[in-house]
């Protein structure tokens, strides 16, 4: 009989090498978990000078220490810290010279915010793929816009610097604010709903004195978690629609979400975000002043190339009595070489019959009186192209007062200046009726 507390023993019980037990008890391990995966909480890391990392991981109710040899420690793409929670791959064994439980890890990913980024990743990924990255896609923003819409939350510090730099900087431009949520479950609904509102509103703008020409979507820093509505891909989507260039100003500088990706300008903060948009009154006064001044200029130089096109204009025409006095001069001289071309031509016929005659002592009468007659004919020639002949006829040439010659009663009006020239002086006029029939 056995003694009270003492277990009977059906056989006798085999004594372990502790090297064979530790062997036996990774092989069991292997067996019955591995591969194994584990999320917990880092704590002691380090990192030898071998390149293998060392640490546990805990949760509340356990510790597990680990390994990650240096092969797959060059693999991972963030510096492991303590404190970090991570989901860890790998293979149970004991560390046979301590006897110790170990996890070798071969890979290691963040968990909570890690599962988070790679969600980001792939919605990153399908939105490029989808052309809403590409710059050619994106809109220049207004220079002066007419109105600003802002999307927001009431609650955000956000709409408190934003109302501030756009007060600050253009009191004279109306702006309107849709709020939204801007973190948790029903955050990414209400900002899509927000910008719709906008869009609609630009499509109505007809009724409505506001005419909204630039969006900001904006709110303060947080955690990737606190951002997560702005990597909703629904949001994305609709700020790429907006038919209204829209700003993004999320977070810090350092914070990057899809929004800022897909938006038409990412500012690195909400305040900058309304200073992209918001140039001082200043600066436009400016502008204007410098384009004025451009205008002027422009003007002035215009008019002086006219003036002096006008000049040389005027300069090729001249004055018309000055063409009438060129023309009686011409007419002068070919009068002078038609004289003397009759003189020397009766001369040269003188001359032949005073050698062909048979005896004649003068020219003959006939021949004199052709000469005679064809020199009148030239004589009265001239005289019906001298102007001086048509004015001794009772006729008067009228000039206005810049000389041009008016020879219709439609190139006159009423009160306007005239000048006839008559045969002897010059007499002033002033017309009293224009058009047919006028009289002066």
């Amino acid at each position: 009989m056995a003694r009270a507390g003492v277990p009977m023993l059906d056989g006798p019980t085999r004594v372990w090498q502790v090297g064979a037990l530790c062997r036996a008890m990774a092989d069991a391990l292997d067996a019955r978990f591995n591969p194994v995966s584990v999320v917990g909480e880092i704590t002691g890391f380090s990192r030898a000078f071998s390149g293998h990392c060392y640490f546990s991981i805990k949760d509340s109710s356990g510790q597990l220490r680990c390994v990650m040899f240096k092969r797959a420690s060059a693999l991972l793409d963030f510096d492991p810290r303590d404190g970090a929670l991570v989901e860890l791959s790998g293979r149970l064994s004991v560390y046979e010279p301590r006897g110790d439980l170990q996890l070798i890890a071969e890979s290691m990913r963040q968990a909570g915010a890690g599962a988070l980024f790679e969600q980001f990743l792939q919605i990153k990924a399908r939105l490029q793929d989808a052309g809403l990255f590409d710059p050619a896609r994106k809109r220049p923003l207004p220079a002066m816009p007419r109105g600003i819409g802002i999307v927001t939350s009431l609650g955000a510090a956000a709409l408190y610097d934003v109302a501030t730099a756009l007060q600050r900087r253009v009191p004279h431009i109306p702006v309107l604010l849709v709020p939204a949520a801007v973190q948790g479950a029903t955050a990414p609904a209400e900002l899509v709903a927000a910008l719709q509102k906008l869009a609609e509103f630009a499509a109505a703008v007809g009724t409505s004195t506001t005419i909204v020409d630039v969006i900001l979507l904006v709110r303060g820093g947080g955690s990737l978690e606190d951002l997560w509505a702005f990597n909703d891909e629904r949001l994305a989507r609709q700020i790429a629609a907006s038919p209204i260039p829209v700003v993004c100003g999320v977070g810090h500088e350092t914070d990057v979400t899809i929004a800022d990706m897909v938006a038409d300008l990412r500012a690195p903060t909400p305040t900058a975000a309304a200073e992209m948009v918001a140039q001082p009154r200043q600066s436009g006064l400016d502008l204007q002043n410098a384009m004025q001044a451009r205008f002027d200029d422009a003007l002035l130089r215009a008019l002086d190339k006219q003036s002096q096109r006008l000049d040389r204009t005027a300069a090729r025409l001249g004055r018309p009595s000055a063409r009438v006095a060129a023309q009686r001069q011409l007419l002068l001289a070919h009068e002078r070489r038609l004289r003397l071309a009759l003189a020397q031509a009766a001369r040269m016929r003188r001359a032949q019959l005073r050698t062909q005659s048979l005896g004649l002592t003068r020219l003959p009468g006939e021949v004199l009186a052709q000469a005679r007659e064809r020199l009148m004919r030239a004589q009265l020639k001239l005289e019906l192209l001298d102007p001086a002949l048509v004015l001794r006829r009772g006729y008067a040439w009228l000039q206005d007062a810049s000389g041009k010659t008016i020879t219709s009663p439609t190139q006159t009006r009423v009160g306007q200046p005239l000048r006839a020239t008559l045969a002897h002086g010059s007499l002033d006029l002033t017309v009293r009726t224009a058009g047919e029939g006028c009289s002066a």
